[in-house]
């Protein structure tokens, strides 16, 4: 599914992100259908990735429902492979980025020299992909379009963009999730390297929304060998999208103005479907199921489900 293109009944606003379509129903309930459209670099790259979706959104209601007594969730029902119909709240305009190993944008960070990231100080002496002593948050905000920016506990709490008893909670659920998260994965010999986790509210309630522990969201690597290549200084192997964003910059695109993307052929669509169905295999310890579901089908099925709720 590139597109989703329902028309639902109750229907007050819809929102097309980079990779899901999002629909307002009265005030009170969202419907999020994940396409299979991929970004990297926070570009939309032109060909969709077959069954990406509905990984997305299966290994999202398998960690919402693990993690459900740490923090209430924002799902009401996953009536599609590709669907899921929760709460509308407000969203705190944070991403909660959580950091377990110092890898990616953090280790790029640390390699240019400096020591300090969103306001949280990185120790000396550590290693690409070396755990960090304990946990560290990294937020950034949020952006409907372009790039998301770094920004420390201070200046959310100062620029008022959330309250620091809010921030002080999202911390709290923040750190708990990622623990869940290390346990669940742990339980498949994999690491939790790194992920983001977004809240709402409604009322007093705080929520998790949207997605958790998925491929696009987190970075995991395979515990069996991780310490030998430490120790070698080897590269990590891993679990999740980078190896999308590696065929990206191998063919000189970086998201930057002026680059093209680097043409999809139907060899490389295939391989980062297959390799998007093992990532869901190993990350759930399931077995893949591809579902077809045509658009007639599935806005009938959406309807039927939301008379419901």
């Amino acid at each position: 599914m590139l597109e989703s293109n329902f028309q639902l009944p109750g229907q007050t606003a819809f929102y097309k992100g980079k990779v899901r379509d999002v629909y307002t129903i009265g005030d009170k309930l969202m419907v999020m259908a994940a396409s299979d459209r991929i970004s990297a670099f926070d570009v939309v790259l032109p060909r969709p990735i077959p069954y990406k979706g509905q990984v997305l959104n299966q290994v999202a209601a398998i960690m919402l429902e693990a993690t459900k007594d740490i923090v209430p969730n924002w799902v009401k029902n996953v009536p599609l492979p590709n669907v899921t119909i929760g709460l509308k709240c407000e969203t705190f305009p944070v991403e909660m980025v959580v950091r377990g190993n110092l890898t990616g944008h953090a280790w790029r960070t640390y390699k240019s020299g400096k020591r300090e990231l969103c306001g949280v100080i990185m120790p000396e002496g550590l290693k690409e992909n070396d755990f960090f002593p304990s946990p560290i948050i990294t937020p950034t905000t949020k952006a409907h379009e372009g790039h998301d920016e770094d920004i420390s506990r201070e200046d959310i709490i100062a620029k008022g963009l959330v309250t620091k008893e809010d921030y002080e909670q999202l911390e709290k659920y923040t750190l708990a999730l990622f623990a869940r998260g290390k346990e669940l994965a742990a339980a498949r010999g994999l690491i939790l390297v790194d992920t983001k986790y977004e809240f709402g509210k409604i009322g007093d309630t705080i929520y998790v929304i949207d997605e958790i522990h998925t491929p696009d969201s987190s970075r995991y690597f395979y515990a069996e060998g991780y310490e030998e290549k430490q120790k070698n200084g080897e590269p990590q192997k891993q679990l999740s999208k980078e190896f999308v964003r590696e065929w990206l910059m191998a063919n000189g695109f970086q998201g930057k103005d002026g680059q093209q993307v680097p043409e999809m052929t139907d060899e490389f669509v295939k391989t980062v479907s297959e390799r998007y169905i093992e990532l869901f295999e190993n990350i759930t310890g399931q077995q893949f199921v591809k579902e077809d579901v045509s658009k007639a089908d599935a806005e009938q099925k959406i309807i039927d489900t939301l008379k419901t709720l």
